[in-house]
This record gives structure tokens, sequence and C-alpha cells, in this order.
């Protein structure tokens, strides 16, 4: 039943893009405001759709920590559900991306107006100073820049050893770090068949100064923060 309603939910939701993608496009001339608020209608009409369909809700904790000014988001990475509820719960937002997703069709066209910093993962140096050029010119238009540090899904329970692009981004722009724990993993699998009821808890923690500090080492105390994040979600789950 799981996996009908897995199913389901997708193509309902995959047969509605196609209409917010118009929406997108029609008010790209617009500006990024106005294209971010027809995407962020249809996630949240997704978010909807996944907990009528599937039985997934979600919540949030430590709202408060989003600061005024614009900052790069450190966002743990482990199903679909985050790309989604991004736009949905948190400050207007882009987010880094590899450039694969530009050619995903109907999803993939709203990116560029969405101010998506799409990259050559393979490029190395070269992609880490797009994130830096591009990610500076977004946080001093007011758009705060979404990082996934892991550099790609990893699958619940497991993590990776976090790229430095954000952090470097962050040190140049003169901003601060918000770190981004949930458990949407453990309902949403990264290449699972099936979306486990229940609910996912967004845990955003406290500001970060990366001024001054060592990339490799801060990132190591963030990550470390997230990890442990989420497993108190998991124990309160139990």
């Amino acid at each position: 039943m799981l996996v009908v309603r897995f199913f389901l939910f997708n193509i309902i939701s995959w047969i509605t893009v196609v209409f917010w993608t118009l929406g997108v496009l029609i008010t790209w001339p617009f500006g990024h405001k106005y294209s971010y608020a027809v995407a962020r209608n249809w996630t949240q009409l997704v978010a909807w759709l996944v907990e009528k369909i599937c039985g997934l809700r979600y919540r949030l904790e430590g709202e408060e920590h989003f600061p005024d000014e614009t900052c790069v988001l450190f966002i743990k990475h482990s199903s679909a559900f985050e790309t989604y509820m991004q736009l949905v719960l948190f400050p207007r937002n882009c987010w880094v991306l590899k450039r694969e997703l530009l050619w995903v069709p109907f999803f993939g066209w709203t990116l560029i107006p969405l101010k998506a910093i799409a990259i050559d993962r393979s490029k190395g140096g070269a992609a880490v100073k797009q994130v830096i050029e591009q990610g500076t010119e977004r946080l001093q238009a007011g758009i705060n820049v979404a990082v996934f540090p892991e550099g790609t899904r990893v699958p619940a329970g497991q993590t990776k050893r976090y790229g430095k692009s954000g952090t470097l981004l962050a040190q140049a722009a003169g901003c601060k770090i918000i770190p981004v724990a949930h458990n949407a993993g453990y309902h949403w699998g990264r290449r699972g068949m099936m979306i486990k009821p229940g609910t996912v808890t967004f845990v955003v923690g406290k500001p970060v100064d990366p001024a001054g500090r060592d990339p490799r080492e801060l990132n190591e105390e963030i990550q470390n923060w997230v990890e442990d994040t989420i497993q108190r979600i998991i124990a309160q789950e139990d």
C-alpha cells in the first residue's frame, strides 16, 4: 500500500509541476522574488500532497535562529523531502546543485529564474570559485544560499565529509552559517520506493560565525552538531 501511495504522490506532483513551471517562467522578467513565490507555492502543495497521500508531516524547531541578514544554510541531504521543504520553511534562498539538474524537464527549467548555482562537480577548484563568486552576488542581493555540504544525498544514518565551498563562501561574504538537521531520510529513503508515515523534524541550529576559522575544523564542528541532533530527533521518535 505504501508503494502505491508513493507512486500516486509522484504522479500528481509531476503533473502539477508543469503548470507551476509556466508560472515561474512567466514571472521571470519581474525578478527572483516573484518567481520564488510561485515556486514556493508549488512546494507548499507538494508538502500538502505528501501529508494527505503518504501521511508524512513536518515540524520546525529553532526558527528564531534565522538571522535578519542573509546567511549560508548548511542542510543535511538524505532525501528529496528537504529539497522541497527548504522553500516552505526557510527564508528566501537559492541553492547550490549539480548542473545536470538543469536538464530535467520542467523542474530543471525553473532553476535559472530561481538563481540556482549550478556547478560541474568534476571541476574541483573552479566549481568552488563559482560558488564563492555567484553565492556572494546572491547574498548581496538579499537571497540566502542553501548548500548541501555532503555534496550528494547520503543514506539515513550515514554522512560524508563536508565540502569547503559553503564555508569559504560564508567567509568571503562575511555572513553566518546556519546548520539544519532533520530525520527525513528515515521516512523518505534515498532510493526507496515508499514514504514511511510520521513526522519529519527540522532543527535549525544557532548561527555560526566562520570568520578566522579553519574551514575543515569548522565543517567538522558543524557536521558533529548535525549528526548528534539527528540522533536526538530519532530518540524522541522512539
